[in-house]
């Protein structure tokens, strides 16, 4: 995508949320997908913003449910457990009792059905200031099929004055069902390529390189890369997300590049072949419990048949 195109994707992006809580007509659910932190970091604004009793702007930073919102670093965000023996199953945001948060616990490969229950259970009772409330469900790319359908049975009847903002880095394994109830937003790239921004991560790098290489790498070489995700689950299936999340804007700006060049020389076929076969594992990896190491197997010959054509 062009930057110009980006930016005004970004600025869609932001006004659509802005507009949404400046007018009061905000929508019981919203969906925010794409890679890196922006879903998230939207995701905490506009949800501080539902409970905002500023005007204006919001949040308005101001008001004393912005202060009760307000991140601390004196305050550190408590470490969920979906299990709800090391920590709690959900939290809330600051120390505002209508804002809730739930993601996957530090130990767990998804986010689990209990911590859906234990939303279902608080969006029951009565807003603890007789306005908005908010709760954010991040990692929601890892709710399994039981979990959606829980979830799902909110969305169809939604609490009062209650909004829900799912997160995720792709929407592509949450049930159609479960998207359809939701407003969608979509996220690109500040730069179009993930690795290019200044902060990437120098592990994400190391790992771009080795995809770049991946057109010279032999069949016993893919199998020893996929090896390498061999191990507990909990360790194991994260490594595989970001070899998914960074194997597919490799492919996105293979893509891109290819369109820029003469129709003559345009066969996106294995590229886009490759985008879905990656799409899939992710929905393998993510909803079926499957096998980190085969994942990432299945993953790497899938990219290195797009680098070789």
């Amino acid at each position: 995508m062009p930057p110009a195109d980006e930016t005004a994707a970004r600025e869609h992006e932001a006004a659509l949320l802005s507009h949404a809580l400046e007018s009061g007509r905000v929508h019981s659910a919203y969906l925010l997908s794409g890679a890196g932190d922006a879903p998230r970091t939207a995701a905490l604004r506009f949800a501080r913003g539902v409970v905002c009793l500023g005007e204006g702007e919001r949040p308005c930073e101001v008001c004393l449910a912005c202060r009760r919102s307000r991140s601390s670093d004196e305050r550190p965000a408590v470490s969920l457990d979906g299990a709800g023996k090391k920590g709690p199953l959900l939290r809330h945001v600051g120390d505002h009792p209508d804002l809730l948060w739930i993601e996957r616990g530090a130990s767990d490969t998804r986010v689990r059905i209990a911590q859906v229950r234990a939303l279902q259970a608080a969006l029951r009772l009565r807003t603890h200031e007789g306005g908005r409330r908010a709760a954010v469900i991040a990692d929601a790319e890892r709710l399994n099929a039981e979990a959606q359908n829980a979830l799902l049975r909110v969305l169809e009847e939604p609490p009062p004055d209650t909004v829900i903002v799912l997160v995720a880095a792709s929407s592509a394994g949450l049930l159609a069902t479960l998207r359809s109830r939701c407003q969608r937003v979509r996220f690109v790239p500040d730069q179009g390529d993930p690795w290019l921004s200044p902060d990437a991560d120098e592990d994400v790098r190391a790992l771009v390189r080795r995809i770049d290489a991946i057109a010279a790498a032999t069949l016993p070489e893919l199998l020893d890369w996929a090896e390498e995700y061999r191990g507990a689950r909990a360790e194991a299936a994260p490594a595989v997300e970001a070899l998914l999340e960074t194997g597919s804007a490799w492919l996105r700006a293979r893509v891109a590049a290819g369109a820029r060049q003469a129709p003559a020389a345009r066969d996106m076929t294995p590229a886009l072949d490759a985008f879905s076969t990656l799409r899939a594992a992710r929905r393998a990896l993510v909803s079926r419990n499957a096998n980190p190491q085969m994942v990432a197997e299945r993953a790497l010959f899938a990219l290195r048949e797009a680098a070789v054509r």
